[in-house]
């Protein structure tokens, strides 16, 4: 699949982590536009198009998420409480990014829908490192097309394999 431009959507509060997240997508040269927000209160109005993030065609849709777990005002968790709450909602890949690699906190980010969860590593390169796969990784899925709001666009299914399955 080629997609010439997508937005990636980065929650996290502490400003170094953001700088380098920031610095290891430009080292990769990904082709998106980064949006950077500081807690899970900014992400969830940016995702429903909220308030400062109202205009789409400023703050298009994410198509990838990373979120820091531990943040104030809205932590991980709750974000992707959110994004399980509304399932029109068309986030395909959701990775949690934390310093934490507590056994519960990975397993309650999977029961919330999580995609991923990595831990923050402590060396840059391994953050370039695995950027570099996650993109890699998103470059090579099939995803459904989606509407400015970010819903999936209902399908013509008859015929196909998928009719059998309502929408």
């Amino acid at each position: 699949m080629n997609r010439a431009r997508f937005t990636i959507l980065v929650a996290e509060d502490d400003p170094n982590d953001r700088f380098l997240i920031h610095r290891a997508f430009q080292a990769n040269a990904v082709p998106a536009e980064l949006r950077l927000v500081t807690c899970g209160e900014e992400a969830i109005a940016y995702l429903k198009g909220e308030g400062p993030f109202a205009n789409r065609a400023e703050h298009p849709y994410p198509s990838i998420l990373i979120t820091d777990l531990k943040m104030p005002r809205g932590d991980g968790l709750s974000i992707l409480a959110f994004l399980k709450s509304t399932p029109q909602s068309a986030i395909i890949l959701t990775v949690v990014l934390s310093a934490s690699g507590d056994t519960d906190d990975v397993k309650k980010a999977y029961m919330l829908g999580a995609t991923a969860y990595v831990t923050k590593p402590v060396q840059y390169g391994e953050l370039e490192r695995i950027i570099k796969c996650l993109v890699e990784f998103w470059m090579l899925w099939e995803v459904p097309h989606i509407d400015a709001a970010g819903e999936r666009l209902q399908t013509e299914s008859d015929g196909k394999l998928g009719e059998r399955f309502p929408q």
